[in-house]
């Protein structure tokens, strides 16, 4: 009732009351149905979608392996090491262990199992702690791929709301196999063939039971159960339980589980970031990079052949530094090598220092600058003074301008700044230049000497007045034609280019001596055989890339003077570093001033081994190449020769 303004009260007739609840009702639903709709729309924001594991996007990692296509130098990876394989590539016993585990309904459900969830409930309740999952394979699938393991109800809504599309659109074999290849079995490893490679060696198709059972642990909880740690002995009780959760499903056996507890898993070494080869593969990878870019390396699944042979680097990684290590007393604090196959221009072996995981030298040097050993910086391609090693390129020349092993050069006390007195040691000419009257090896000059003996016993004098007949500029354009790409600045070099005076790479040196052991041929050097996609198709191939860069004659003269042994014996003796009993090596050193820098190169028709040995801030060695670098090159050939074809070069 009311009152009027008369005071007069007026009673109302009262509204029917099931209509004002319908009229309620009808208004909370409204509400919740725009509710729902808006919470679902804020739920399914920016949905991933489950089509997008058959576009290829899962992250594979691209390998690195060495000639055999067995052996994997490295793995580029970004944050996921993972190898993608087919269904039929993993062993069913691995897949029944994590059905029986992780979802023991999953050929019946649709994407969800609500008994699961129940039972899961029940058993949380009987416990009074949240100990049971009850996520499908399906659920597991999408939360690893798409989502995060943080526990929200938008989250579990994305995922279940996911799971039930895969389901919808997918048979369970392909789910099944993704699951497989996507899963985190802790570290920076996923899927089952990654984590089959780093925690046993071995591939995923050849997993024991026992070990089967124990990759199905893993998937629970990867960093509690991790195996290389206090993690172990729970891993190998919970590989049980797996086993035991097999019997009950009726996959295996009480007696098959019973043997499979007794089997001693033997996990490999803890993975780390391993690499073998490591110049050599950073070399490699830098190419790569280059070519295709970071990005698509660490996702895009290539396997990368390169010409590497390992069972050579291994002798020769030994060899170095055992070596190195011996010749510490001489100043000797690194060293490098690269062997070619001269044929086919391919690298075999790079040891860019005595050992890449080192410690610089002297302690608390900057790395690349002030240290006597740097270890990561490549010495097989960083610029170096060469000494006598650049002797056989101006040689090469002069022989194609005329000159023969019998042309008679006077080796004698000689200034060749013609401003500067002939008869005096004078230190600067009228007009304040240089003097240059270059000096011998042993300092005796011998008077006429053959091209032959002087080149053999590598006579400064001689070599200085063979570059002033052949040219600055000729003998450059010789080098550059040879594969030497560091002389860029022609005017910066004088007469003492032949004894050393620009910088070189020893991989490239290596590979203009190729030219010499395969009779004038040139042959690109190359590091690659093959790159294949992740689905083995051919992206990139080797193609041998040669020509005749020197007429056969000229480079027969070369060989038979630097492989005369008698020759050089005045000044090197008959049974010095540089002679390999019963094998025809042709061979060259090069010492630089003050013995800063030791090269080795000599090679036989079909094989080709450089050497270069000093200190990375160019600290002074105590004695030249013959004592420093010679013997590297002597005790690696003599460990992989007997192991080739004996060839001898044509005459």
């Amino acid at each position: 009732m009311s009152k009027r303004k008369d005071n007069r009260i007026v009673y109302k007739k009262p509204r029917n009351i099931f209509a004002f609840i319908l009229q309620a009702f009808l208004v909370c639903f409204a509400l919740g149905a725009f509710a729902v709709f808006f919470g679902f729309v804020y739920i399914t924001k920016d949905f991933p979608r489950p089509e997008r594991f058959t576009e290829s996007i899962v992250a594979q990692s691209t390998k690195i392996y060495d000639r055999t296509g067995q052996i994997i130098l490295y793995e580029i990876s970004g944050n996921e090491k993972r190898t993608v394989i087919p269904l039929d590539k993993i062993p069913n016993q691995l897949i029944e262990a994590a059905i029986a585990t992780e979802d023991r309904s999953f050929y019946q459900h649709n994407g969800i199992d609500l008994k699961g969830i129940g039972r899961a409930i029940l058993v949380d309740l009987k416990l009074g702690q949240s100990s049971q999952g009850a996520s499908t394979i399906s659920q597991q699938l999408i939360r690893s791929y798409f989502l995060t393991n943080k526990k929200t109800i938008q989250r579990k809504t994305r995922e279940i709301i996911l799971a039930l599309e895969l389901e919808r659109r997918y048979s369970k074999n392909q789910i099944l196999e993704w699951y497989f290849n996507v899963i985190p079995f802790g570290s920076n490893l996923y899927g089952v063939q990654a984590a089959s490679q780093a925690l046993f060696n071995k591939d995923a198709e050849n997993l024991s039971l026992g070990e089967s059972a124990t990759l199905v642990a893993l998937i629970r909880a990867p960093s509690l159960y991790w195996p290389y740690g206090s993690g172990r002995e729970k891993l190998l009780a919970r590989k049980d339980l797996v086993l035991d959760n097999m019997v009950g499903q009726g996959y295996i056996t009480q007696e098959q589980a019973a043997a499979a507890k007794k089997e001693e898993v033997k996990f490999a070494p803890e993975p780390v970031t391993t690499i073998k080869a490591p110049h050599f593969v950073m070399f490699v990878k830098s190419y790569l990079e280059q070519k295709y870019g970071e990005d698509y390396l660490n996702q895009e699944g290539l396997k990368v052949i390169t010409t590497l042979d390992y069972s050579l680097q291994e002798i020769a990684e030994e060899t170095v530094e055992e070596k190195v290590a011996e010749l510490k007393y001489l100043g000797v604090g690194n060293g490098g090598l690269v062997a070619l196959d001269p044929t086919s221009g391919e690298i075999l072996v790079m040891v860019g220092s005595k050992d890449y995981f080192g410690t610089s030298t002297p302690a608390g040097c900057t790395p690349g600058k002030n240290c006597r050993f740097d270890p990561q910086v490549n010495v097989t391609i960083s610029p170096r003074q060469p000494g006598s090693a650049f002797k056989p390129i101006v040689y090469i020349k002069a022989f194609e301008m005329g000159y023969n092993s019998n042309t008679i050069i006077e080796d004698t006390l000689t200034e060749f700044n013609p401003n500067c007195p002939s008869n005096a040691l004078a230190e600067k000419d009228i007009y304040g230049q240089d003097c240059y009257h270059p000096h011998n090896y042993d300092q005796v000059f011998k008077g006429p000497i053959t091209l032959r003996s002087a080149l053999a016993q590598s006579r400064n004098v001689p070599a200085v007045k063979t570059l002033k007949f052949v040219g600055i500029d000729n003998a450059i354009t010789q080098a550059e034609k040879m594969g030497i790409t560091t002389l860029t600045d022609k005017n910066r070099y004088g007469l003492s280019l032949v004894l050393g005076g620009g910088e070189v790479k020893l991989l490239e040196l290596a590979g203009a001596y190729s030219i010499f052991a395969d009779d004038g041929i040139k042959n690109q050097i190359n590091f690659i055989k093959e790159i294949k996609d992740k689905d083995g198709d051919i992206i990139e191939q080797q193609k041998k890339q040669s020509y005749r860069l020197i007429q056969s004659n000229y480079v027969r003269e070369m060989n038979s003077i630097l492989s005369d042994n008698i020759a050089r014996s005045p000044v090197f003796g008959l049974n010095s570093t540089l002679y390999i009993p019963g094998w025809e090596t042709a061979v060259k050193t090069g010492t630089t001033q003050n013995n800063v820098d030791g090269w080795c190169i000599g090679y036989t028709p079909n094989f080709l081994a450089g050497v270069w040995v000093g200190n990375n801030d160019s600290t002074p060695m105590s004695q030249s190449a013959l004592n420093v670098a010679a013997p590297i090159w002597n005790a690696f050939m003599q460990k992989v020769l007997p192991n080739l074809p004996k060839e001898s070069f044509p005459r």
